[in-house]
């Protein structure tokens, strides 16, 4: 089933294979200080301000509001399976995190007595948990799920693209090192690809068609709190005229 997926989308897995294998020997050319500078050697106030705005494109508040719309025009398989993937890989980053607990670019290099010019002004830095991207994480499994279950392969480039430069405003942003968004990348599009295998298996699937009949017909609050919303018949007394 996986090697199928790879084969009936071969721009989309080709193109992550050939990124991330150049990503991996930038990284192996590179000390980490250097090979960050090299990624973010251009500044401009444009950039920074495009930025700022689309890195939330990997927020998981994005996830969220694309399975609620997919879960509004009946999608519910597909919804089904970007949900899953978004609390699976997101699951998965954030005991990565714990478990390696690496300093981010702020952090590294005052640890290092860097003084790393391009901080943009705005943008709330953290300092811990670095590995692997979260938003990068999320905007592949979003990608890896949108090529899976839409099967049209002339989206394979922009879901890409988008992805990839959700990644790289990770770095732009001083939020994260290339290795990081290489991990994310990695860890989404492994879990958009196992969503996609347990639904389309009916190995696990969420109910959004039930809810989606139930709200329609109204009775998803008698199902949820156990009153009925129906409404009850009037009793009509009998008038009994005396004898």
């Amino acid at each position: 089933m996986m090697l199928k997926q790879l084969k009936r989308h071969p721009i989309y897995f080709g193109l992550i294979a050939l990124l991330v294998i150049l990503a991996i020997l930038f990284n192996l050319s590179f000390s980490k200080t250097e090979g960050f500078l090299l990624l973010n050697g251009f500044h401009t106030t444009l950039l920074d301000q495009f930025f700022s705005y689309y890195t939330f494109l990997g927020d998981g508040v994005f996830s969220i509001i694309v399975v609620i719309g997919l879960f509004l025009f009946k999608r519910y398989r597909k919804a089904s399976t970007l949900l899953l993937a978004f609390l699976s890989s997101s699951l998965a980053a954030q005991l990565l995190k714990r478990l390696f607990h690496l300093p981010r670019p702020k952090m590294y290099f005052e640890a290092n007595a860097f003084q790393y010019p391009h901080f943009i002004e705005g943008i709330t830095l953290h300092n811990s948990n670095s590995f692997p991207s979260g938003h990068t994480t999320s905007a592949f499994a979003l990608a890896t799920v949108l090529v899976l279950t839409f099967k049209k392969e002339k989206i394979a480039w922009p879901c890409l693209i988008g992805a990839s430069l959700v990644a790289y405003s990770r770095i732009y942003l001083a939020q994260h090192f290339l290795q990081d968004t290489i991990a994310g990348a990695l860890i989404g599009t492994l879990f958009g690809m196992l969503s996609y295998y347990c639904v389309k298996q009916k190995r696990m699937r969420l109910p959004f068609k039930r809810i989606y009949k139930l709200a329609k017909s109204g009775q998803l609050l008698s199902k949820l709190y156990g009153f009925s919303t129906k409404k009850q018949p009037l009793i009509q007394e009998e008038n009994h005229t005396a004898l």
